[in-house]
């Protein structure tokens, strides 16, 4: 089945180019011009996977990915004209799964997109191996790979997409200490992007299984392991 994609951006010269772009490699395209609308788009569709522009004139982006994050885990993948350090940490602490700067390449657009959607299907296969059917009963901590929904002593996590990708790899390596660049390799692959976003996402993972739930160790120096033992 092809992929959603929504295109959010108040310029219709770069809609026009990612659409044409993502349409040559097979995937459906629906675009907004504003945040409102791309909510509406959001709320009344199935999307797979968002590219949202975060400065707009009605509703900045930020604004709309936390909106989102309310009700739905879809991928985010950002663009801006801004190439801040502090802007790409804001994104991805409020949810978005990725971040380009503009001006950006078209063609690594449409590969990033491309490579979530590889890993997700890989992460599926790997995931045959330790289904939640699999899983202690009794275990504190469940994934559901299918629905991408993680469970904590029953309380549904609200993790993005990324998230869930490195808890699950964690989790299917337990005591198993694993470096940033291992974790990113497996997420997002070795081709772009920088390995901080492994830590911002760590932070995120433990900000919502809360302090009492330490099950994701630092090793410093070295990376995290995933340990059930809360200490």
């Amino acid at each position: 089945m092809s992929k959603t994609i929504l295109v959010v951006d108040d310029d219709q010269e770069i809609v026009k180019l990612i659409t044409k772009s993502l349409r040559y490699e097979q995937f459906e395209v629906i675009t907004a011009s504003s945040g409102e609308e791309a909510l509406s788009v959001v709320n009344d569709n199935h999307i797979d996977f968002i590219v949202l522009d975060i400065v707009m004139p009605d509703m900045n982006g930020l604004d709309v990915c936390r909106n989102i994050r309310t009700s739905y885990n879809v991928p985010i993948l950002f663009l801006s004209a801004r190439d801040q350090d502090i802007d790409k940490i804001v994104g991805l602490e409020i949810g978005a799964d990725d971040y380009m700067t503009k001006p950006f390449s078209i063609q690594e657009l449409a590969s990033r997109i491309k490579a979530h959607f590889r890993k997700v299907d890989r992460l599926h296969k790997e995931w045959d191996e330790l289904s939640p059917g699999k899983e202690k009963a009794d275990a504190p901590l469940i994934l559901n790979d299918k629905t991408f929904e993680a469970f904590l002593h029953t309380r549904k996590l609200d993790l993005s997409a990324k998230e869930f990708q490195i808890l699950s790899i964690l989790m299917r390596h337990p005591n198993q200490v694993l470096s940033r660049e291992q974790i990113y390799e497996k997420v997002w692959g070795d081709e772009y992007g920088e390995i901080n976003t492994v830590t911002v996402h760590i932070k995120n993972i433990r900000k919502k299984l809360g302090p009492e739930h330490n099950f994701i160790k630092t090793i410093w120096g070295i990376g995290y392991k995933y340990t059930e033992r809360e200490q």
